[in-house]
């Protein structure tokens, strides 16, 4: 176990090295460009709340403003869509994955809003700001952080209380909980399952693939348990009532995955414990999977055939 853990956050550190809101696409040198449907982008989208960053609203074809459409809120909006633009030369390949489960009618229509992540905020962006609560005092990798600087809350009313207004006056969505969802990986898990926890009455659902649930960043395997308790004690106390949304969690077994296992297990014991069912709660293992864009392309149709089920 120490291996694993040791391999774990030797890769993570390597990995972690790495204003008009008019609905108009402008001309971008080198944006994302999609193989299917089509992409308006909205540079650096303006926000009281954050950050400006990014945002992607990606619609499938034949998009019709007579029809109403469920809404995916994806995070790390970089690595969504076009392999040619992101940092690894992977993506998920959003468009063309959401386009097939929709053309076969595996799931309702729905349009995916990717928001880009700011690489310098991403660690304060998406951790989980009240699971630091739960850190016993004195913590010493705590104390190395300044816990203000966690912006998850504010990230979340940006989404909230600005992006989801806009996308909903200016899109035909179905504005309803239950027709809005959103999803991530690693870092982006957390902050989706936090989205869910924080706001129930927005979010009817959350995708969480290889969802970074140490929250440790740095190479302190001593301090994984703790705070990997510390998010379970967090959605012990806050996770919606039973059955009352969909949420779908996974994880691989190579590279930084492979240190997620036991630690998702914990997880799914804890939603069995509280009443959560197969049919609103599923966690799924895929042997051979890497902490990889690749990984979560090959396997994104099943959680969106879960969470936004016909």
């Amino acid at each position: 176990m120490k291996q694993i853990f040791g391999i774990f956050f030797i890769a993570l550190m390597c990995i972690a090295c790495n204003n008009k809101n008019d609905k108009q696409q402008p001309d971008i040198p080198n944006a994302q460009k999609v193989d299917f449907g089509t992409l308006d982008i909205y540079p650096m989208f303006e926000t009281k709340h954050y950050q400006a960053r990014d945002v992607m609203v990606w619609l499938p074809e034949g998009y019709d403003t007579n029809k109403k459409y469920a809404v995916l809120y994806m995070h790390d909006g970089q690595m969504l869509f076009d392999k040619n633009t992101s940092w690894n030369k992977q993506s998920w390949n959003v468009d063309s994955v959401a386009q097939a489960v929709q053309k076969d009618g595996r799931t309702r229509p729905f349009i995916v809003v990717g928001i880009n992540n700011h690489p310098e905020y991403r660690l304060y962006d998406y951790m989980p700001r009240k699971a630091l609560d739960y850190i016993p005092e004195g913590d010493t990798l705590l104390a190395k952080y300044n816990i203000n600087h966690f912006g998850a809350d504010n990230y979340l009313r940006f989404i909230v209380d600005e992006l989801k207004p806009f996308i909903d006056k200016n899109y035909s969505t179905a504005t309803s909980r239950e027709n809005t969802f959103i999803a991530g990986s690693s870092m982006g898990g957390l902050i989706s399952m936090y989205a869910l926890c924080e706001y129930p009455n927005i979010f009817g659902g959350a995708a969480c693939l290889s969802t970074h649930s140490p929250l440790v960043t740095t190479n302190a395997p001593a301090e994984v348990p703790v705070w990997a308790k510390a998010f379970r004690d967090y959605l012990n106390d806050h996770l919606p009532n039973p059955n009352t949304a969909f949420i779908y969690m996974d994880c691989g077994d190579r590279t930084i995955d492979a240190g997620y296992i036991p630690l998702q297990r914990q997880i799914d014991e804890l939603f069995k414990a509280k009443g959560w069912g197969n049919a609103h709660f599923r966690s799924m293992f895929f042997p051979g999977h890497a902490h990889d864009e690749n990984s979560w392309e090959s396997r994104l149709h099943i959680p969106l055939e879960f969470i936004i089920k016909k």
